[in-house]
Parts: C-alpha cells; sequence; structure tokens
C-alpha cells in the first residue's frame, strides 16, 4: 500500500530531504539548476547597474556592517542589488547543501549521484571565494569574467545530478552513432567557447561594471565579431545534429530529437536579443535577457549530450517496511 503524502508542506519538505525518494531528489536537483539561473541573472543586474562595488568591502558590505549602510561614496540601490546578489549565493549554497543531504540519504544509496552533489556546494564556496577576489581587485575584468563562468561550469553539476537522478546506473548505451555524439560533443565545446567569449565582450564594453572600471584592451567592434562567428558556428553545429537525429532510426532518439529542437529554439531568440542590442548600443535590459538566454542554451547543450545515451531505469527503493523491519530486528545468536 503506497505510503500518504503529508498535507503539511514543512513536513513534506523535510521527508524530501530527509527521506528521499529518486523524485523528491531530481526536484531538488532542479531548485540548484534554477538557483544557478537566477544568480547569473541577478550578477548580470550588478554589472548593468553598476552596482559591482555597491558593497566595497568583502566579506562585509561595508565596514563593519554586513548588510548595507548609509555610505556616501555609494548609493543605496547599488548597495542593496550588490547585497542581493550576495544573498541569491547563501541560498544556492543553502540549496546545495540539502541537495547534498539528500543524496546521502537516498536507499539505495547511488555513490554516483553522491558526487554530483557533492560539487554544488563546492561550487558555490568557490564562487563566493572569487567574488571577493573581484571586489578586492575593484572589477578587475579578468576577475569579473571568472566570477561569471564558474556559474555555468556550477550548472554541469546541478544539470549532470537533474538528469541522472532520473535514470539508473546502468553502463551508458549509446542511442546514436559515433558521428552523432562527436557532433553533439563539438556543440558543448562551441557553446562553451560563446560564453567565455560573451565574457569578453561584457568586460571590453560599456557594462563592465561601473564608469571607472577597468576594461579589456580589445577593439569592441573585432570582439563582439569574433563572439558572433563563434554563435555561428554553434548554430551550424545544432543543425547538423538536428539532421543527424531525424536520419537516425529508432524511438530511442525521441527524447534527443526533443532537446535538439529545443537548443534551435533557444539560439534563434538568443540571436534575435543579441543582434538587436547590438544595433540599439547594448541597452542594459538586452543585456540581461541575453545572459539569461546564454545559461539556458548552455543547459538545453548539455540535455541533448545526456540525451544521446541510455543508463536503464531507476534503481527500485527497498520496500518502507522492510527497512524498518531491518532497522528493528536484533541479530539472532549464531
Amino acid at each position: 500500500m503506497a505510503e500518504r503524502r503529508s498535507p503539511n508542506l514543512l513536513i513534506r519538505t523535510r521527508d524530501a530531504v530527509w527521506r528521499p525518494t529518486p523524485g523528491s531528489l531530481r526536484l531538488l536537483a532542479l531548485l540548484g539548476v534554477l538557483g544557478n539561473v537566477l544568480i547569473v541573472v541577478s550578477g548580470g543586474a550588478v554589472r548593468v547597474t553598476e552596482s559591482g562595488l555597491g558593497c566595497p568591502d568583502w566579506p562585509r558590505c561595508s565596514g563593519d556592517s554586513l548588510v548595507p549602510t548609509h555610505n556616501p561614496e555609494h548609493h543605496v540601490l547599488n548597495m542593496s542589488i550588490e547585497f542581493g546578489n550576495r544573498l541569491i549565493t547563501f541560498l544556492v549554497l543553502g540549496i546545495g547543501l540539502l541537495v547534498f543531504v539528500a543524496a546521502l540519504r537516498l536507499r539505495p544509496r547511488r555513490t554516483s549521484l553522491v558526487w554530483w552533489a557533492l560539487a554544488q556546494p563546492m561550487s558555490v564556496v568557490a564562487q563566493a571565494v572569487i567574488g571577493g577576489i573581484v571586489v578586492l581587485t575593484e572589477l578587475h575584468p579578468a576577475a569579473v569574467s571568472l566570477h561569471f563562468l564558474v556559474s555555468p561550469a556550477l550548472l554541469v553539476f546541478c544539470v549532470g545530478l537533474w538528469v541522472r537522478a532520473g535514470e539508473g546506473d546502468a553502463p551508458p548505451r549509446p542511442l546514436a552513432g559515433l558521428w552523432t555524439r562527436g557532433l553533439a560533443a563539438a556543440l558543448l565545446v562551441s557553446s562553451a567557447a560563446v560564453l567565455v567569449a560573451g565574457t569578453v565582450v561584457t568586460g571590453t564594453g560599456p557594462h563592465a561594471g561601473d564608469a571607472e572600471s577597468r576594461r579589456y584592451g580589445f577593439d569592441i567592434t573585432e570582439v563582439a565579431r569574433i563572439h558572433g562567428e563563434l554563435a555561428w558556428l554553434t548554430i551550424a553545429l545544432t543543425l547538423t545534429v538536428i539532421v543527424a537525429l531525424y536520419r537516425t532510426g529508432g524511438p530511442g532518439l525521441r527524447n534527443a530529437r526533443r532537446r535538439a529542437l529545443e537548443l534551435a529554439g533557444l539560439i534563434v531568440a538568443q540571436g534575435a536579443v543579441g543582434y538587436t542590442q547590438y544595433f540599439l548600443g547594448v541597452p542594459a535590459g538586452l543585456v540581461l535577457l541575453h545572459m539569461l538566454g546564454a545559461v539556458l542554451m548552455w543547459i538545453a547543450a548539455f540535455r541533448l549530450f545526456f540525451a544521446l545515451r541510455d543508463r536503464g531505469p531507476i534503481p527500485a527503493a527497498p520496500p518502507a517496511r522492510a527497512v524498518a523491519k531491518a532497522g528493528t530486528e536484533a541479530p539472532q545468536p549464531a
């Protein structure tokens, strides 16, 4: 008989962490994905509002205060935006810790999921340290770029756990040929290159932090052109993967085809936003939308890559009564 779920939200939340099921662990992993998308957008808001030094100290915000206080050199709005971004980092760290506990408590325990989950809080700690370096170096463009790129790196673990929690632990069985899987891997590389080039464009242009922040010494037209060419390469690879998937028969690729079409749709939208912001003089709102599109494309590319193999069904959990009985029975004398 199925166990009835408690109507109390707090109890259900506790059980999702302390007595997790594959479904509840996957939901927590999805929250980790969403949290990291949110921190990318909030970090972008810090840049486009010139709030990078809104909290001029680290780990405190200003002077001896952990929270924004009156400071004649920094507007309260800029301080609040930067402080809000720091708070979101703690939120993502909290989700990462809950995900890790749930992975440890899952029965049967799946060691691979524990490692995927452990990477999340550890990466957030690294993100916080790099954020401190950004403040202490007064928004050096290399430090700011690294600060952004840690989030897509962390999303690799978040998306990996999200996908792995919904499948089994059998050896990966390829659903597509070597050529198609190679194209998908190349697509990941090109997507990563687009992200890196995008940080260089931002660090060269008007939204590098504030009016006095150091910029990369590149020509903005040239780096934007390189960024655009990498984006076109990504489009070409995506279309090639779609053609390869539809030329390959078999119902097992239905999910991969759907993932590929989702990525293509995101690329079209992202390209429209990118060229619009370029011709309109890079307005702040479109920059934020472009950053959101970048991380959504990154997530979609990884989901496509994972969809090209099958790892069998999720391991069956032991019956709750059997677990309870095993924990209460005393050992019999020999």
